[in-house]
């Protein structure tokens, strides 16, 4: 088992790897069951769930307590930089190379291209709370998430684009890598669990692949 910390801002990503294209479809109430909803201007307020911590054995965590962690908050950060796309979360403090535009071999941050693509190479899941996203600057994005289960394979995620109007709750365990901007820089409001546990998937080191999540807007 691979017990080096992930270093998120320099991944070690194969050259010619293959990129998976996954499905794109319109963020809706319908298209998000199961993996959350949409959420709207009292996003202050909307309430965050948080999972009470597993019993080790037969005997219950008393139903007082385990679920105190509480949630902290701060703004999501998603930047392109030529053909990279930056992340970084004052929330919980971290800075992440979220994907890439192109091959990451011939990646350019310097370049004044329009990213087309956001290739993914990792994601994650939060089994200790649910996470909310709102769009600060009101521009469209895109959220890549799976449903629950370790054994989630690249073809089990979906692509959901938002015109920015609103912002999206996702719940526990729900497989997700932040918030993309289709252009340019974003701010968004984060809150989520303040314990932050962290389930990951490397995905050119498991599948040799990266996921291939398309900015444009589908067409219906």
């Amino acid at each position: 088992m691979n017990t080096e910390l992930t270093d998120y801002l320099n991944p070690m990503i194969p050259a010619g790897i293959e990129h998976k294209k996954i499905k794109t479809v319109i963020a809706g109430s319908a298209s998000l069951a199961g993996y959350g909803q949409l959420v709207g201007e009292d996003y202050d307020s909307f309430p965050i769930e948080i999972v009470r911590w597993p019993a080790q054995g037969w005997r219950k965590v008393d139903e007082d307590c385990g679920d105190e962690g509480g949630t902290t908050e701060g703004t999501f950060y998603s930047s392109w930089q030529g053909d990279v796309l930056m992340g970084s979360n004052a929330a919980v403090g971290g800075n992440y190379v979220l994907g890439y535009n192109c091959a990451p071999e011939s990646a350019d941050e310097n370049t004044d291209r329009v990213p087309e693509k956001a290739l993914l190479w990792h994601a994650n899941y939060h089994p200790d709370g649910g996470q909310l996203f709102y769009p600060l600057d009101h521009k469209p994005f895109v959220v890549p998430l799976a449903l629950p289960g370790d054994d989630v394979q690249p073809t089990d995620f979906v692509n959901f684009w938002f015109d920015g109007s609103q912002g999206l709750y996702i719940h526990p365990n729900i497989w997700h890598e932040g918030v993309f901007t289709t252009e340019g820089s974003q701010r968004f409001f984060d809150r989520q669990g303040a314990v932050h546990a962290r389930v990951s998937i490397n995905f050119p080191e498991e599948f040799q692949c990266l996921l291939q999540a398309d900015l444009v807007k589908p067409t219906v």
